[in-house]
């Protein structure tokens, strides 16, 4: 420590700027100039996930190289980073809810290369976007940056592709429990005179689902009483498949990069149950199919020097049809009764199409008017539409709904003192319109209050800020006035389990964050670094997803107000490249802070804890990396990572004597890997066990995880 501290300082006198932090892509540790030489002088690259986790905002970065030679998911990944915690409906293909410092959901918005994830269809997700393509994952906590041009409260997650200059080839194949298949395929061709650039992309997932639910109900052999058994998933099919091909230039006198691609996903998912598994289903299904082209260009000293234009635009045609046809009740064990309602709602015989055509503009405009100073001209339009039809329901009459979102953002940044002070200021402009054409269930949905057009104008803004007092210590703050503004399922339904809620109101939040961050170098190959964050949510007109228990629908209602706060802080060892460790815990308390009803009474569920989400959870890993284990230039990864979560009650606290409430229990998962690659990361093999010790675990509504599983994936990159 004090000999780091005399050779910043006798740097300093040299008149050295040593950049510890952002601005550039190195960090010099040693200096060279006219009047001092270090002849032991290093210079070593600074990741691109490090320079975000030190910038003015609270993110964490991921690297995601590694995890393409295995065959977890982006939500299995992100799962693990600090105040991060999803919950899946069931295994490969559920839905799921990610949790970013207690604001979940919906408050998350994913884009991939900065343009929202749905561009690439409904069905397409963190669960079955293909890892492969994947360089790294940002996950902004809170507070976001305004080039994004998004309305998340909670925060967002940033999906960032390789953009490799050379030619590649990778593919892989992955098989495992409960029937599960997996296959990647990319490549990309770059002519060295042309610019030209050609980059494919095919992935398939099919699995089964078909493992043990446990201590479920079904009928006796005589169907005169019900019994506890262990029975496995017989409705759970899933199968995926996306292609895209990209084509374009890069480095021409009139670009530095113009792209045009096509893509092309389908989603087949056979219904197990409703929003409890209590409801079992047994015939009722989905499918989603979406086509989607797009464009982009990005151009450097754009009408001036110093200023920089990217722009994007995508049109996606995406169709989701949801068969609901039988009347049906059925048990565990694939039995059922007739009766004279459907599976899903509960309601007539339903086939109902969905088409949700979807328009996005995405420009940004960067100007630097001076060195450490620029200005950011940012604007996104997100139009969706909801054309429904029935092809069982003769007296279901046809809608056109739209949902259109205009968002516009200032932003300035600044970076003085030499890299130590940076601060960043941001105003947004958030225009929604919405037109109702439906009117079925007015009572439940609302149709009847919103039916026409309408259009909202909301205004935000805040401010970033992180200063370098060493490299050991750091702090950074920010704080933003969001608006969110729901989306087209939480208006909209999603034609299954989700009912419409057309008199949805924006959320409206107040997002603070404090953190302090730093990083040791001990000597002899010895790393640690540090991190730890406070965060504050006050948040109006919360929604959240309900579920009626006697249908088992879910609809999204707005809380009046919800106070969230909380912190999350992580460690992280590194011996030589060989040996990793890193243990993180995060812990948010929020409450309803509705203090009176509509009838003016004080509210049962006043300063509850909100229902059905975790409070408090850690995460630990740990990895060992043996170098040249028997074929040359190979690499042997041992790896174990363990996960538990708090206990938390299913319901409202004040609902219900403390013996009768219903919770979701203590979760302890403990996963296992083992990768080998050789010949320099061309051949890579990977062998996985998730839940080690076969626990029963719960997620989302107490819906039940699988248990334990194997995975075998082989990994060919050329």
């Amino acid at each position: 420590m004090r000999f780091k501290r005399i050779w910043m300082s006798l740097v300093s006198l040299a008149g050295c700027v040593v950049p510890l932090l952002g601005q550039d892509s190195l960090s010099v540790k040693g200096a060279l100039n006219d009047t001092l030489m270090l002849r032991n002088s290093t210079v070593t690259a600074q990741s691109r996930e490090q320079k975000l986790r030190e910038g003015a905002f609270a993110v964490g970065a991921l690297n995601i190289r590694l995890q393409a030679s295995t065959l977890q998911s982006l939500t299995q990944v992100i799962d693990k980073t600090a105040g991060i915690r999803i919950r899946e409906e069931g295994g490969v293909g559920s839905e799921f809810d990610l949790s970013i410092n207690g604001m979940s959901g919906n408050s998350i918005r994913y884009f991939l290369d900065g343009m929202p994830l749905d561009a690439k269809g409904t069905g397409m997700t963190l669960a079955n976007l293909p890892v492969n393509i994947i360089d790294r994952v940002e996950i902004y906590k809170g507070v976001i940056p305004a080039s994004f041009g998004s309305d998340a409260l909670g925060g967002a997650v940033n999906i960032v592709t390789n953009r490799r200059t050379r030619n590649y080839l990778d593919f892989s194949y992955g098989i495992g429990s409960f029937h599960t298949h997996k296959a990647d395929f990319s490549a990309q061709y770059t002519g060295k005179k042309t610019g030209i650039v050609i980059k494919p992309v095919l992935s398939a997932s099919y699995s089964k689902n078909n493992y043990v639910m446990h201590d479920v109900k079904v009928r006796n052999e005589e169907h005169t009483a019900f019994v506890i058994k262990d029975l496995p998933r017989f409705h759970d099919d899933y199968l995926s498949l996306f292609g895209q091909l990209e084509a374009g230039v890069v480095n021409r006198s009139w670009t530095d990069a113009f792209f045009a691609s096509a893509s092309v996903s389908k989603i087949d998912k056979e219904i197990q149950t409703g929003a409890t598994q209590d409801h079992v289903i047994g015939m009722a299904e989905r499918h989603t199919e979406a086509v989607s082209v797009s464009a982009r260009y990005e151009k450097t000293d754009f009408l001036t020097e110093g200023m920089q234009l990217m722009a994007t635009v995508s049109q996606t045609w995406d169709h989701a049809q949801t068969i609901d046809t039988t009347y049906r009740r059925y048990y565990w064990d694939g039995t059922y009764i007739n009766g004279s309602y459907s599976e899903i709602r509960g309601r007539g015989k339903t086939w109902r199409h969905y088409r949700r055509p979807l328009t996005v503009v995405r420009t940004n405009l960067n100007y630097r008017f001076a060195e450490g100073h620029d200005l950011a001209l940012n604007y996104l339009l997100n139009r969706c539409g909801n054309q429904q039809t029935d092809a069982w329901d003769e007296d279901f009459e046809p809608t056109d709904d739209v949902l259109a979102k205009h968002i516009l953002s200032l932003s300035y940044d600044q970076s003085l003192l030499a890299g130590r002070l940076n601060n960043t200021f941001f105003v947004k402009d958030y225009i929604n319109h919405l037109t109702v054409g439906q009117d079925e269930l007015p009572s439940t949905t609302g149709s009847d209050k919103v039916k026409g057009s309408n259009t909202q104008n909301y205004l935000g803004g805040g401010v970033g800020s992180r200063y370098l007092f060493l490299e050991e210590l750091a702090v950074k703050g920010s704080y933003e006035h969001s608006v969110r503004l729901p989306i087209s399922r939480e208006v909209l339904g999603n034609g299954s389990t989700v009912y419409p809620n057309l008199t949805l109101k924006p959320e409206i939040s107040d997002n603070f964050n404090l953190g302090l961050f730093g990083s040791f170098d001990l000597g002899g190959g010895h790393a640690l670094s540090y991190e730890v964050n406070g965060f504050v949510r006050l948040v109006d007109n919360y929604i959240r997803a309900t579920v009626s228990e006697t249908e088992s629908m879910m609809q999204y209602v707005n809380v009046a107000a919800v106070h969230i706060k909380g912190v999350d802080g992580e460690v992280r060892y590194d011996w030589a490249g060989k040996l990793h460790l890193a243990v993180n815990a995060s812990y948010d308390d929020s409450r309803d802070m509705r203090k009176y009803t509509q009838a003016g009474d004080i509210s049962i569920t006043y300063k509850n804890r909100t229902p059905n989400r975790p409070w408090a959870w850690s995460n630990a890993e740990a990895s060992y990396t043996f170098h040249n284990v028997g074929l040359r230039d190979s690499r042997l990864r041992l790896a174990c990572d363990y996960q538990w979560v708090h206990w938390f009650y299913l319901t409202w606290e004040a609902f219900g004597s403390a013996s009768s409430k219903s919770k979701v229990p203590t979760q302890h998962i403990t996963n296992a890997s083992l990768l080998y690659s050789w010949h320099g990361g061309r051949y890579n093999i990977s062998l996985e066990c998730t839940n080690l010790f076969d626990a029963l675990a719960f997620d989302n509504y107490k819906l039940q995880k699988p248990g334990r599983a194997f995975f075998l994936k082989f990994r060919l990159f050329l």
